[in-house]
């Protein structure tokens, strides 16, 4: 692996036109491939999941699944209904929607308690899932029917039209998660490098290897089904990533530059720097893609989805900054030479390097040189302190209910629960029974039914309806709830359920087997199936980020310092996540509404991109420091040496990363604004707190025992001898 960037930079040098056309030939394929397959979308099948998955199973064997519903709502749009023109209304909705092919079947009209609303309920053909797709057709004609009684408010929710309102508002938001992060993003460049072309390169890299990244992803799908969160990470993740593995690529390359001093041709100085940056791309690179393939243990098809949109997205970076950024550099730097020439035939002198580390952070730095024990206990003890809010982490599977009232759906949907609280939650119970047992699982599924009336957390005033399959094998009975899905209530009304009502009906039958679905038994399945695998992909994610630092460094102390290291920067940024969002003082600050606990697919997904991410700046850092050890210096000059040199490009490239995920704060889905929130938190502290104050505390305290078992090297550049030979100018 070691000469592997080496003959990548070299061959790419020396064919830099072949270089630079076949990277974006790759582009322009995977992209075509891509369309071309298009994505495979994951089914409701796909997300099924415990005890509510397992019941959804058996309603689907019965053809009894879920259908996905929209509902009407006629009012009046000022003073009480008319109902005459309500009643028309309704009317004309009813032809219209069965005149679409997406319609199943329209209801009859309904009049809620207080008399003030009409509801038509409408039933679309097809699977849950396939209603967002399908929807559009429906608003317009209930948009039509609005427009033809002016009198009336004439308006539509449902899930479909909520999931198509939270796809287009998640449009928006990443639209404006790019006007934001972007031309931070080109101002942070320009700042380091002073340039506008060697700015633009780290942003072009980036943005062809997401357009990759995306093309493949399509074609992965057929394998592992999109579950539709997969294109945001890889444009989150693929600018941060992106921009930061060509910023240390360039910046080593212009170091080797300016040591130089123009006695070394463009080709050499990037072999140069593959030997050093491109190594360490390719460690970095490694060590994200591992930890995050440890999601895929959890099992669950949306983890899936981001393991293999993230994984994808850095192995691509990884690629442009070993095949194309190379040829970029030598037509770049062979530019610098000719303006080089001309300056000096012009008797200018060459500009000067600017030192690597400023003012401030050798402020930063001093006290971990001066009093490193000191600095160790004071940082740690900061870090534990942010962290201390995590201890008291809630976990709630996010539903509708959880959604922006931005969207017009939300609004809608309110306004219909507010009139019908009997459309908050309903459970579904299942029941698969023999043939001889059916009639007997039906009577009992009614006497649930009648047990759940007399039950205060349950929806009263009408007899629970029991749908049966064909073969009268399996029955379903809805129960509602008229509360919302994350409430206490509504909790409290599945617990009944399955704890007293099913064991006293249904589950005392013999070779009968039961089980309840609904949003509410969904959303709680999910957390606890999460949580059984909580266990298992965090002891394999410690485990891989260990084997991956000890067979980067050779050293089993530094894996188990990097391992410390970042479950100190992921403790610290969950604190802050509950300490901001799990609570409501932070709602005006940050335009959220509070769901009192945190998303549950949060905490999982940011510890392992959190270890992913951390281990980039870990193997920058303890690269250059391993240089300088190997160059012959001390462990205390070493570890100076290394984090001097690194400083400034870690804390630029941690720039451009907090500006990518905070960017995500601004968005309005409160899971987004928590993923985006911890993970600029989480960099921010990893490149200031660990990289510049713990880290160098812990090397210059342990010595040469921070290398055990490797020994001591020495002698210049005895630790990259796949370098290329020095080659003069001409």
């Amino acid at each position: 692996m070691r000469q592997l960037p080496v003959r990548m930079a070299r061959w790419s040098a020396r064919h830099a036109w072949r270089a630079i056309a076949g990277w974006f030939a790759f582009v322009v394929l995977c992209l075509g491939a891509g369309i071309a397959v298009g994505s495979n979308e994951a089914t409701t099948e796909d997300f099924w999941v415990g005890e509510a998955g397992r019941a959804e199973a058996m309603a689907t064997e019965g053809g009894l699944e879920r259908s996905p519903t929209e509902r009407i709502m006629i009012r009046a749009r000022s003073g009480p209904l008319d109902m005459a023109a309500a009643g028309s209304a309704a009317q004309d909705v009813t032809e219209r929607m069965r005149d679409l092919p997406e319609v199943e079947s329209v209801a009859a009209p309904v009049r809620s308690k207080d008399g003030k609303v009409l509801l038509v309920s409408v039933v679309l053909n097809g699977p849950e899932l396939e209603g967002r797709k399908n929807v559009v057709p429906l608003l317009e004609q209930t948009a039509a029917v609005g427009a033809s009684h002016p009198d009336l408010v004439v308006e539509e929710t449902g899930s479909p039209a909520i999931s198509k309102g939270v796809n287009d508002q998640r449009g928006e938001d990443l639209a404006l998660s790019e006007r934001i992060s972007l031309p931070v993003t080109v101002i942070t460049l320009l700042a380091v490098f002073g340039s506008v072309i060697m700015a633009g390169v780290p942003l072009l890299l980036a943005l062809s290897s997401i357009a990759a990244a995306i093309g493949l992803s399509m074609v992965a799908s057929h394998l592992l089904p999109d579950a539709g969160v997969g294109m945001n990470l890889i444009l989150l993740i693929g600018l941060a990533v992106g921009v930061d593995y060509t910023l240390f690529y360039l910046k080593r390359e212009r170091e080797e530059r300016a040591r130089a001093g123009g006695r070394l041709s463009s080709e050499a100085l990037v072999e140069l720097a593959a030997a050093t940056a491109g190594r360490a791309i390719v460690i970095s690179g490694l060590a994200v893609i591992v930890s995050t393939a440890t999601l895929y243990l959890a099992t669950d098809v949306i983890f899936s989805s981001l393991a293999t949109g993230t994984i994808l997205v850095v192995a691509v970076a990884v690629a442009s900054s070993l095949t194309v950024l190379p040829a970029l550099l030598v037509k770049i730097g062979h530019r610098t030479e000719r303006l080089a020439t001309r300056r000096a035939k012009r008797g200018r002198p060459a500009p000067t390097a600017k030192p690597e580390t400023g003012r401030m952070f050798g402020a930063l730095l001093r006290p971990a040189r001066t009093r490193p024990a000191l600095t160790l206990c004071l940082s740690v003890l900061f870090m534990l302190g942010l962290a201390a809010p995590a201890l008291g982490l809630k976990l709630v599977d996010p539903g509708k209910d959880t959604f922006s009232r931005d969207i017009p759906a939300m609004q809608v949907y309110d306004r219909l629960t507010g009139s019908f609280p009997e459309l908050f939650v309903k459970h579904e119970v299942v029941v698969r029974s023999t043939p001889k047992r059916a009639a007997q699982a039906e009577r009992a599924l009614v006497d649930l039914g009648r047990r759940a009336q007399a039950d205060p957390l349950f929806a009263g005033g009408t007899e629970p309806a029991v749908r049966t399959s064909a073969d009268g094998r399996i029955s379903v009975l809805e129960l509602a709830v008229p509360f919302p899905a994350p409430s206490a209530e509504a909790i409290e009304s599945l617990v009944h359920l399955r704890q007293d009502h099913i064991p006293a009906t249904v589950g005392q039958l013999p070779d009968v087997e039961t089980g309840v679905s609904g949003d509410v038994a969904r959303g709680r399945d999910y957390v606890a199936h999460e949580s059984a695998k909580l266990p298992l992909v965090i002891g394999f994610l410690l485990l891989m980020t260990f084997l991956m630092t000890v067979w980067a460094f050779r050293s089993v102390v530094i894996g188990l310092v990097g391992v410390v290291l970042n479950l100190l920067s992921a403790g610290a940024s969950l604190g802050m996540l509950v300490l901001f969002f799990q609570g409501t003082w932070a709602e005006g600050l940050l335009a959220f509404d509070s769901l009192g606990a945190i998303a549950s697919r949060v905490p999982l997904f940011l510890v392992v991109i959190l270890f992913g991410l951390s281990m980039d700046y870990q193997v920058f850092v303890v690269s250059r420091i391993q240089e300088a050890r190997q160059n012959g210096m001390s462990a205390r000059e070493a570890v100076l040496e290394g984090i001097n040199r690194s400083a400034k490009v870690v804390t630029s490239a941690a720039i451009v990363m907090v500006t990518v995920f905070g960017a995500f704060v601004a968005l309005h889905l409160t899971e987004m604004k928590q993923m985006g929130f911890c993970l600029a938190v989480a960099v921010l502290l990893d490149a200031v707190v660990i990289r510049l104050m713990v880290l160098p505390s812990v090397l210059l305290l342990l010595g040469e025992r921070a290398w055990w078992p490797a020994r001591p090297a020495r002698g210049a550049r005895e630790g990259f001898p796949d370098a290329a030979p020095l080659e003069k100018v001409g």
